[in-house]
């Protein structure tokens, strides 16, 4: 199946959405990546992707791609530099769980709407919304088949 038509228009919206409300809690910024398959080891074409899509050029380095390998059923969460030095350890890790059972369960778009508004919640105690606040970054969902 073409990674484009992994999520319908009605839950690419949703997620969208999601992205938008989690950004209103907290300057860091959200993108979602999807593509079927890789070639490596998720993390590293995790990182990749955050470099091709210009995550780290947020003033406060504070970036977070999801980025999902929807063949593979693997799924990484990201941080940029600016949020892996504020963060404790393991900041990542209750989302990470709260995502991978539902999308074990192949409730994939709840998921990860679940998974952004917790890492908007969470991210706005270290990176809280500022009035002067800019998008950085596109809400939309990158693909590799874009």
């Amino acid at each position: 199946m073409p990674v484009r038509r992994f999520f319908t228009q009605e839950q690419e919206q949703a997620i969208i959405k999601a992205i938008q409300e989690a950004e209103t809690n907290t300057s860091g910024e959200i993108r979602v990546h999807i593509e079927g398959q890789s070639k490596k080891d998720t993390f590293k074409r995790a990182v990749e992707v955050f470099e091709e899509l210009g995550m780290h050029a947020t003033d406060l380095r504070n970036g977070v791609l999801f980025y999902l390998a929807t063949e593979d059923h693997k799924f990484t969460i990201l941080g940029d530099k600016g949020i892996n030095e504020s963060v404790p350890e393991g900041f990542w890790d209750n989302i990470r769980d709260v995502m991978g059972r539902k999308f074990q369960s192949g409730d994939f778009t709840s998921g990860l709407t679940e998974g952004i508004f917790m890492a908007g919640k969470a991210l706005s105690e270290f990176f809280p919304f500022q009035d002067d606040d800019e998008n950085e970054l596109p809400d939309q969902i990158s693909t590799s088949d874009q």
